[in-house]
């Protein structure tokens, strides 16, 4: 966020826990020859991901307000910042069922 805290995630604003619940992003991903990163939550973190690949990010989402203006990033932090600080939303996978018996 603009002027962002000290210790807020710069995607959607909310303080960052200690523990799992943080993953450190770079903004010009490692492979095309980026080493500022910041610190952020696993679920912005995921989103990002989710939304631009590395392409994307090394040449049009190299910074946090460029990523939080896209649309779809932009409904996600409305969602997100509805949730505490270590929330961590794993992906759901389906049970795996026992071989059936004959």
């Amino acid at each position: 966020m603009p002027g962002a805290e000290p210790g807020a995630c710069p995607i959607c604003g909310r303080p960052l826990p200690e523990g799992a619940a943080i993953d450190r992003h770079h903004w010009i991903p490692r492979t095309h020859g980026g080493r500022e990163s910041a610190v952020l939550h696993v679920v912005c973190h995921r989103m990002i991901h989710r939304l631009f690949d590395e392409t994307a990010l090394a040449t049009r989402y190299r910074d946090a307000q460029t990523i939080r203006d896209h649309p779809e990033m932009a409904r996600f932090i409305r969602w997100v910042r509805r949730k505490p600080p270590d929330f961590v939303d794993w992906p759901r996978t389906p049970r795996r069922r026992s071989p059936r018996r004959r």
